[in-house]
């Protein structure tokens, strides 16, 4: 009897460690490609007009891909876990090799607490990206790409060729310089465009020079001896014209990160600081009358009307860092009722309950102007359904239904 309880936890280790193993090196590639996906979006939208306007060298761009990474790689682990679930396990119900393991005695809850294990691991690992790792890249990044955008774009504006860079409000100038020896430029001309399509200036000017203040995070445009056009009234006019770029609009905010971008522990000192600023007027006034508490009341919801993004984006945080738990306890059921092989079967119901999954969230940050309904508990209600929904279905499935 002895031994052939031996002989069955040995078996069942064994199913365990294969079904792990599977999972681990699925994990590995799915999150791989999500990762991908997501740093190719970036790469798109942020570092692609660098390249292509020669202002970012090889390595800029591989060190800002690697700061991107941690940001990404929050939402891509989540991804990639449950659609490592689907795969492997829809696989190991095609296979048969349920059914044989249920034959032999072996229960689903019992195969599948090693995986359970693992995705708690990894919403430890979520939890502090999403908290502290995440947020500090992405500040990173904003400020390589800001000192890739100001410094490039001054110390080597291409001569002959010339560039679009954005000014202050709606305005953008184009500017084309003849020589650029280190910052000095030479033979220099300047399209001031309004709203994109709107000409409201022509300078030509015979030499000027690019200063940066790096305090202010600004770039100032000094020409000497311009001659300028203004296009509205044809009116022209001479003489030196200093004209102030903004190259990154997010540069004057790299000093104090913005409430996305800001660490759990920077979430919770500018929450604590906020309503003890706030709620000092309120600590004064005692006074007993009905216009006094009245005046509290409005000035209490107005303090949370104030704070209250702050409180989501603290739940936020930590409720999306146990997404890797809730898409494991769908995932597992959901493969072993789908019974099928094919990876893209796989794929794209892995897509469609990540699209559940930040609809509900969307669903949720709606309600950020109703501080009265406590929106930011509502951050919890994606991982609410899907681990109660998993549960649900992982107990139907250890039972055979």
């Amino acid at each position: 009897m002895l031994r052939a309880v031996v002989r069955f936890v040995i078996h069942v280790n064994t199913l365990s460690r294969y079904l792990l193993r599977q999972i681990i090196a699925t994990l590995l590639m799915t999150a791989a490609v999500f990762t991908f996906v997501l740093l190719l979006g970036n790469m798109l939208k942020d570092i692609l007009p660098l390249l292509m306007s020669q202002k970012a060298s090889f390595g800029s761009i591989l060190q800002a891909f690697g700061l991107l990474v941690p940001f990404v790689g929050v939402f891509a682990l989540p991804m990639g876990m449950l659609t490592a679930t689907l795969l492997v396990f829809g696989r190991f119900s095609a296979d048969q090799e349920l059914t044989a393991a249920r034959a032999s005695g072996i229960s689903l809850l019992s195969l599948i607490l090693p995986v359970l294990i693992l995705s708690l691991i990894l919403s430890g690992v979520s939890a502090y990206v999403n908290l502290d790792a995440g947020p500090r890249s992405r500040v990173a990044f904003k400020k390589l790409l800001f000192n890739l955008t100001a410094n490039l774009a001054t110390l080597q504006l291409p001569e002959g060729r010339p560039i679009t860079i954005k000014g202050e409000g709606a305005d953008s100038y184009t500017i084309s310089v003849g020589k650029n020896r280190n910052q000095i430029l030479k033979d220099v001309h300047l399209f001031q465009v309004k709203n994109e399509t709107n000409l409201q200036m022509i300078v030509n000017a015979p030499s000027g020079r690019i200063e940066v203040d790096t305090t202010n995070r600004l770039v100032y445009l000094r020409l000497t001896d311009a001659n300028m056009i203004y296009v509205a009234n044809n009116t022209p006019m001479s003489g030196d014209v200093v004209f102030k770029l903004e190259l990154d609009s997010t540069g004057r905010s790299l000093k104090k990160p913005g409430i996305t971008d800001m660490t759990f522990s920077e979430l919770k000192a500018e929450l604590n600081a906020l309503e003890t600023r706030l709620s000092l007027p309120l600590q004064v006034d005692k006074a007993p009358s009905e216009t006094a508490q009245s005046k509290r009341r409005a000035a209490k919801k107005q303090i949370a009307d104030v704070t209250e993004p702050y409180r989501m984006q603290i739940h936020r945080r930590v409720a999306f860092s146990f997404a890797c738990f809730g898409f494991t306890l769908v995932g597992i059921p959901l493969g072993i009722r789908v019974h099928r092989r094919e990876t893209n079967i796989g794929i794209v119901i892995a897509l469609l309950l990540v699209a559940v999954y930040y609809g509900l969230l969307v669903i949720a940050e709606s309600q950020t102007n109703r501080p009265d309904f406590a929106p930011h508990l509502l951050m919890w209600l994606p991982n609410f359904v899907f681990q109660a929904v998993g549960a649900v279905l992982l107990w139907r499935a250890n039972r055979g239904i």
